[in-house]
C-alpha cells in the first residue's frame, strides 16, 4: 500500500472513532427521559459476550475476531454492523465486518 493510501485509511478510521465518541458523549448528555427512551429503542437482540471470539493480531495491533456463524448472537450483531456500513461501537467495543462478509472483528474502544 502506498503511504498516501495508508494515511487515508488511518484518517478514515480516526474520523469514524471521533464520530462514535461524539455520538456516545451526546447520548450521555441527553436528559434522563430521552436517554432512557433511546436506550430502550436501541435494545439489541444479541449479547456480544456470548459470541466466541479468538485473539488475533493485525497491522494495528491485537484484536479479536469471530466466525461463529452458527450463533444467533453473531448473526444479529453481523446484521446490526452491516446496517451501520460495516463498523460501529457496541458496549465499548469497536466492531467491524471483514471483507468476507461474515467474519466480525472487535477491539476495545478507548476514549
Amino acid at each position: 500500500m502506498s503511504s498516501e493510501v495508508e494515511f487515508l485509511v488511518k484518517l478514515r478510521d480516526a474520523a469514524a472513532m471521533i464520530l462514535d465518541g461524539c455520538e456516545s458523549r451526546l447520548e450521555s448528555l441527553a436528559p434522563a427521559g430521552v436517554r432512557q427512551a433511546s436506550a430502550t429503542a436501541q435494545k439489541k437482540d444479541y449479547d456480544i459476550e456470548k459470541i466466541q471470539w479468538q485473539d488475533a493480531k493485525g497491522d494495528k495491533g491485537p484484536f479479536q475476531k469471530s466466525a461463529d456463524v452458527n450463533s444467533l448472537d453473531h448473526k444479529q450483531l453481523l446484521k446490526d454492523v452491516q446496517a451501520h456500513k460495516g463498523k460501529m461501537t457496541v458496549q465499548g467495543w469497536f466492531v467491524w465486518v471483514f471483507q468476507d462478509g461474515s467474519t466480525l472483528g472487535r477491539k476495545k474502544r478507548s476514549f
